[in-house]
């Protein structure tokens, strides 16, 4: 298995360039045998994308994400009653600042069930499968996987997705692919560039958008080589 995905990890950094590693994360129902519990604390649950993409591979469970209200809720993770107290004071201070208007909370995005662990590697070495796949890159490279997923068949359709970072995960669980321009607090917790963004796979559609790259990498090459020459023909400035 983890050599399954090690190859898929290769033959899409081969035609989608970028900085950082693919994420995998799986969500579970009981604690992964042979994988190393998360110890320490961490501000927030994108956090844990950051250590992933280092080169770490351990599992997280619920408490582990109590620091991150927003993170808590779009997991699907119930807070003790502090912390629920917390997150209000996190919601009211996201209100008063005009980030965020309280009818839009009951849209976000969630986890239809609460996980016992949730696992986190980079893609290639991958202990189980994923349920999702993250993606930190560049514009250019997003647009060659999200072509790759319509051509495979596997996009969600749904619009670029913003704050919140973490809602991107239940969302493209349920529906397919997703793009998101990120949020603050996730270019903060996980050190996002300015010039970066996000897209996220299903794990088991990943295959199918890696063949499909093939085919969308030298088309795009071919595009480009013929909007290249039309610019230099037709422009006049």
């Amino acid at each position: 298995m983890p050599s399954f995905w090690n190859d898929l990890e290769q033959k899409i950094a081969a035609a989608v360039k970028s900085e950082r590693r693919a994420v995998a994360v799986a969500f579970l129902d009981a604690p992964p045998a042979g994988v190393p519990r998360f110890e320490g604390s961490e501000p927030s649950g994108c956090s844990f994308w950051r250590l992933a993409a280092s080169g770490k591979t351990f599992y997280t469970a619920p408490e582990n994400h109590f620091n991150c209200a927003v993170g808590a809720y779009t997991h699907n993770i119930p807070l003790s009653a502090e912390r629920e107290k917390e997150t209000e004071q996190t919601l009211k201070m996201m209100f008063d600042l005009g980030y965020v208007k309280p009818e839009e909370i009951p849209q976000i995005p969630r986890l239809a069930t609460t996980p016992k662990a949730i696992v986190y590697s980079p893609l290639g070495d991958a202990p189980l499968a994923p349920d999702v796949v993250l993606f930190a890159c560049k514009p250019a490279p997003a647009m060659l996987l999200n072509e790759a997923a319509s051509r495979a068949g596997v996009s969600s359709g749904a619009p670029v997705f913003g704050r919140p970072t973490c809602m991107a995960l239940p969302a493209s669980l349920a529906h397919g692919a997703i793009l998101s321009l990120g949020c603050m607090g996730n270019r903060v917790y996980t050190g996002l560039g300015e010039n970066e963004m996000y897209i996220v796979l299903r794990g088991k559609d990943l295959a199918a958008v890696a063949d499909a790259l093939g085919v969308i990498t030298s088309a795009n090459a071919a595009l480009q080589t013929y909007a290249q020459g039309r610019r230099t023909e037709l422009s006049t400035l």
